[in-house]
């Protein structure tokens, strides 16, 4: 996995996604979470502090509430969730937390 940019408009913020099989067995809901993971972060950006960001799946998706591999109620669960943690890592970062502070955030 290559870290890449979030867009050419905000040099200096650089992304990185992990979604292990074992937490999202299917490529198209580990697609979608990706795809969620970069939307997050493009919305987020102006507010986030430029270096590396690390987001990694730590616990998969409840399969009996999300039956269906990219169905909507995942796509903006996880919409919810990674904003949520981005608007907090935002509020940390212009409280004066540490600089290393936003290199893994999970979630």
């Amino acid at each position: 996995m290559c870290p890449q940019p979030v867009d050419d408009s905000h040099p200096g913020l650089w992304i990185g996604c992990v979604v292990p099989k074992r937490h999202a067995r299917r490529s198209v809901t580990r697609s979608l979470l990706k795809r969620q993971i970069r939307g997050a972060f493009a919305r987020h950006a102006q507010a986030l502090p430029a270096g590396h960001w690390l987001v990694r799946l730590r616990e998969g998706f409840p399969v009996a509430r999300f039956v269906s591999a990219a169905s909507p109620a995942l796509a903006q669960a996880a919409h919810d969730e990674l904003d949520a943690l981005l608007a907090r890592a935002a509020g940390l970062a212009h409280a004066g937390a540490p600089a290393a502070a936003p290199a893994a955030a999970a979630m």
